[in-house]
């Protein structure tokens, strides 16, 4: 049985990696549009940015892994055509068979359009290797950037931005900082984070255009206003990966849809990471997370050997930001209050609840309590709030 993955992320070589690990000897074919092997994307935008992370460093997996494994990797490759009634690939010259056929085609940045500058020299996006590259010359100290978004990877580039003595302004539309992932008492801690170390947040404020000829020199705002730019980067969420899937017939819903197993709508086709979406509590999810492109992958390799397993999701996110470690668990949507715990020294976290029911928490420089409620979420028990508030509270005992 020939197994063909199309994207060499995170996803496409946990399936990889699973398949041979769960005793599948038949070839496996991964096929990648970038010329670097599998590697992590999160230290892209933290230590990488920062230089003291080496690419190699990010590689997921050494060379010498995917031979022993005798994983064939096509790299540097970008599949133009899935014909899912030959069951063919269609990538360069080339056209190779599959058996089964997985999709981890990730997803791609949004992007600013031509019309108000985003074709501008020194506008960049930070999602691969290539991006990240071609930046880093520009965090120079004293530099003046500009990023367009409030989210994490925003807040992550600021960071290390700020960190680099760069003069550092961020743009949000929304009236405060990670309004759409986060609760109000999240985007206080962070917008008090940055400001300390020097970084201007405007709010409710959005990008008219950007401003220069050739090159970015500055950007004009909503409210009327004009600030300089050496350069931008911009952060306001990505598309899931499905073009190839949309062109060969595969169903659609926010992503590649799945059912509980991983399969798509056509025979032998999965999918996996960031484009697929999948069954979640009578509706349908998508997690943009290295979490769930692990587990949903494995559980699609598993699968494709006969496991028949459905994917149960347990979202789990984080952020480095300075000296502050975010850890996320559950999810928030639905949420009617935030208990907080702490602050306890520089360790704090906000509890999600939706009335007596326990969704998700974010912690701050505070493992212990990540953990206590991470465990929670997954056994579907809730803890009282008044405990969790209570400093007094032993929250392993929770637990029990």
């Amino acid at each position: 049985m020939h197994v063909v993955i199309v994207g060499a992320g995170q996803a496409g070589a946990a399936v990889a990696a699973k398949l041979r690990g769960a005793g599948h000897a038949g070839p496996i074919t991964l096929i990648g549009d970038e010329a670097s092997p599998p590697y992590q994307r999160p230290p892209l935008s933290k230590a990488y940015l920062m230089g003291t992370m080496e690419a190699e460093r990010l590689w997921l997996r050494g060379p010498e892994f995917w031979a022993d494994q005798n994983v064939t990797l096509r790299l540097g490759m970008a599949v133009q055509e899935i014909d899912t009634a030959a069951k063919t690939v269609a990538f360069g010259a080339e056209v190779i068979a599959y058996d089964e056929l997985v999709l981890t085609t990730g997803s791609t940045p949004r992007r600013l359009p031509a019309s108000i500058g985003g074709q501008l020299g020194g506008v960049f996006t930070v999602r691969t290797l290539t991006d990240v590259d071609a930046m880093r010359p520009a965090f120079r100290p004293g530099a003046r950037l500009v990023i367009v978004g409030g989210g994490y990877i925003g807040l992550e580039a600021a960071a290390v931005a700020a960190k680099l003595g760069l003069d550092v302004t961020v743009l949000e539309m929304a009236p405060r900082i990670l309004q759409r992932v986060a609760s109000p008492q999240t985007s206080d801690y962070f917008r008090a984070l940055h400001a300390a170390h020097g970084v201007k947040i405007l709010e409710s404020t959005g990008l008219e255009r950007l401003l220069g000829e050739g090159h970015v020199t500055g950007a004009r705002l909503s409210t009327g206003a004009e600030i300089p730019a050496d350069f931008v980067i911009v952060g306001v969420g990505i598309l899931p990966g499905t073009a190839l899937a949309e062109a060969a017939g595969l169903a659609l819903d926010n992503g590649i849809a799945t059912d509980a197993f991983g399969r798509t709508s056509a025979p032998q086709v999965w999918a996996a990471g960031d484009c697929a979406s999948f069954p979640w509590k009578g509706g349908r999810l998508r997690l943009e997370s290295v979490g769930n492109a692990i587990d949903q992958a494995e559980a699609v390799a598993e699968n494709i050997l006969g496991a028949e397993k459905p994917y149960v999701a347990t979202p789990w996110f984080w952020s480095d930001q300075y000296d502050c470690k975010l850890q996320i668990a559950g999810l928030n949507t639905g949420y009617d209050r935030i208990v907080t715990r702490g602050p306890e020294g520089d360790a704090v976290s906000f509890w999600y609840y939706a009335g007596d029911t326990l969704l998700a928490l974010d912690a701050m420089n505070d493992p212990r309590a990540y953990m206590v409620g991470k465990r929670l979420i997954e056994m579907g028990k809730s803890a009282d709030p008044a405990a969790i508030a209570d400093p007094e509270t032993n929250l392993k005992a929770l637990l029990k």
